[in-house]
């Protein structure tokens, strides 16, 4: 029987620094997309996947992360005694239990496979998940519930996988495909934001991740590739003839929050979700291509 994901990591000790100057005192992580913030989504997302422990990979100044999760008595209190029980109910959604999460500092920015390093004490040796809040996936189901639900089938490592445009390969790390199951590739190897011209394919992997704890021992090498960096995609590379390596084509709409006019177009698509927000936001829309129209 295979072991159940129950573990996953969220890198989030970056700097933000192409949200600055928002990010000098206000975690990328906690900026709100909508009335939520990123890390919101992908607690939700990994709750949804059953996910019960939760690592965050931090650094300096993320304190107002760790604060997000506490609970909040003196708020909860005056909620409560206004009648406000609808908007407290969505706060008490952001409490973490006593145990369930935990927090490992990265002191030194040496990658996405350093950052998940940091975690190998907590994860020890089972099977876990690692989630880039910057990647925001709007799905009816979970993006990783989806590949949970995959990964029973597969086991070894499961990678998100979007087709992206050509020109945009050199931006992600791109997957060699050995065979093309539909939703699912088998993979024969990766390569880390490889140059347009030697791309293997446009299909790129997305912040989803569900590991094998062999990873980690790759890991344990501190090898560096790509921008002088330690790469994940490398270490899991280093599985495709042990455990195996799987592409996963989620079904949804991913949003690059990472990006100015990624987050943007996010809080867009989520605001006209949204029912209470959508005729107001959509009248407005329509205002401004009114006005870029008459102006042209």
């Amino acid at each position: 029987m295979r072991r159940k994901v129950t573990k996953a990591v969220f890198p989030v000790a970056g700097l933000g620094t192409r949200f600055l100057p928002a990010t000098k005192s206000v975690p990328k992580e906690i900026m709100t997309l909508v009335d939520r913030p990123l890390v919101q989504y992908a607690i939700d997302e990994a709750r949804a996947a059953g996910i019960k422990e939760f690592i965050f990979i931090t650094s300096r100044g993320k304190s107002a992360l760790e604060d997000y999760f506490d609970e909040s008595p003196i708020l909860e209190r005056e909620l409560r005694r206004k009648g406000k029980l609808d908007i407290l109910e969505d706060l008490k959604s952001t409490n973490m239990e006593s145990g369930a999460i935990a927090y490992m500092r990265q002191h030194k920015a040496l990658g996405l496979g350093h950052a998940v390093w940091c975690a190998r004490r907590l994860i020890g040796d089972e099977p876990f998940a690692v989630m880039l809040p910057d990647d925001v996936i709007s799905a009816e189901k979970p993006c990783l519930q989806q590949m949970v639900e995959a990964y029973e089938e597969t086991g070894g490592n499961m990678v998100a996988a979007m087709e992206v445009p050509r020109d945009k390969t050199s931006s992600y790390g791109i997957l060699d495909v050995k065979e093309d199951m539909g939703s699912m590739v088998s993979v024969k190897n990766m390569v880390e934001k490889p140059k347009v011209e030697d791309a293997p394919s446009n299909l790129a992997v997305i912040g989803r991740y569900i590991l094998d704890p062999q990873v980690l021992k790759n890991l344990n090498k501190l090898k560096t590739g790509a921008g002088g960096e330690i790469q994940l995609t490398d270490a899991i590379a280093q599985e495709i003839d042990g455990t195996g390596v799987y592409g996963y084509r989620f079904r949804g709409q991913r949003f690059d929050c990472g990006s100015k006019a990624g987050f943007l177009q996010a809080t867009v698509a989520f605001g006209l979700a949204r029912d209470d927000l959508k005729d107001d936001l959509r009248r407005f829309l329509d205002s401004v291509m009114q006005i870029e129209n008459a102006a042209e």
